[in-house]
């Protein structure tokens, strides 16, 4: 006969059911838990990834081409501007009007003024942050040292008011933060080049480099040299830093320094300046022999004549 099951009987298998339900439902529970942690730790380094990504995007060429033609090149209409009207007023006569001169200087800046203004950088690219501002500052203070001299400037000859001008503590500042946004520049320039060659060696401007030390040195890391000089010097100059950088190769190259006894760069550069050696596009003709394989980004003043 079969065996009926008894109250207990049905009871504990109740109870094993439940524990069993339990058991399985702590399980998919812990398997839930453990995905979404899994989840979390893999999300925290996927977007570490993608930060790490943008940090080393910060002076890749896009970046550079996009401020050369929306901040650096504004600035560079001015800056051609400002040296061919003052060469105008030095060697002018009676038939230049100075004081309208500076007027049209005086409005470029302030146009320029307002398109930098208009502009930004991320703030990935401090350098790039940092030469923006500078550039902005710069064309505030030419602005405000050609109005200065508007009303009096056709009441001096023109080597006075040149003279003037270049003593002008608004003049002084503007160049200094022109030629410090243009090191920073030229600072994100090499920042560029080290992603693509880890193994660039950079020299500490504040050192003076014999000409060995200038013969080894990168073609980007020579024109960061340069700017620092200038930016030293309080060299305003209306070529680019890359156009002294080559000069200073020939020179070496051609046994000039040698002949002269010049033993280091920045001798080499005060002779050059000195004797106006230097020309506008001097780099871009002679890119070719001198540096055919650098590593140069793709920006119009290592390639066109301007």
């Amino acid at each position: 006969m079969d065996k009926r099951l008894t109250r207990t009987d049905y009871l504990f298998a109740l109870m094993f059911i439940f524990m069993l339900v339990c058991t399985l439902g702590a399980f998919f529970y812990g398997l839930r838990v453990g995905q979404e942690k899994s989840d979390q730790k893999y999300d925290k380094i996927l977007n570490a990834d993608k930060a790490v990504v943008q940090e080393f995007g910060a002076y890749d060429q896009q970046v550079l081409v996009s401020y050369y033609h929306t901040i650096f090149l504004p600035f560079r209409e001015f800056q051609n501007k400002w040296f061919e009207r003052m060469s105008q007023i030095e060697l002018g006569n009676s038939t230049v009007d100075a004081s309208a001169v500076l007027k049209e200087l005086y409005k470029l800046a302030d146009e320029k003024y307002t398109v930098l203004q208009g502009k930004n950088m991320p703030a990935s690219s401090p350098l790039l942050v940092q030469s923006h501002q500078g550039y902005l500052k710069s064309l505030k203070l030419f602005a405000d040292t050609l109005k200065g001299y508007q009303g009096k400037a056709n009441g001096l000859s023109g080597g006075q008011l040149l003279d003037a001008i270049q003593k002008d503590p608004y003049f002084i500042e503007a160049k200094d933060q022109a030629l410090t946004a243009q090191k920073n520049y030229f600072d994100s320039i090499v920042a560029w080049n080290g992603t693509i060659d880890p193994d660039i060696e950079n020299f500490d401007p504040n050192n003076n480099a014999n000409l060995d030390q200038w013969r080894a040195m990168n073609i980007n890391v020579k024109n960061l040299y340069i700017t620092s000089k200038l930016l030293k010097n309080k060299t305003f100059i209306p070529f680019y830093p890359q156009d002294l950088t080559i000069r200073i190769d020939e020179f070496i190259a051609s046994g000039q320094a040698k002949k002269l006894n010049v033993n280091d760069v920045n001798q080499t550069i005060d002779l050059l300046l000195s004797t106006n050696a230097v020309r506008s596009g001097d780099f871009v003709k002679g890119k070719a022999k001198w540096y055919p394989k650098a590593d140069l980004p793709q920006l119009p003043f290592f390639s066109d004549v301007n």
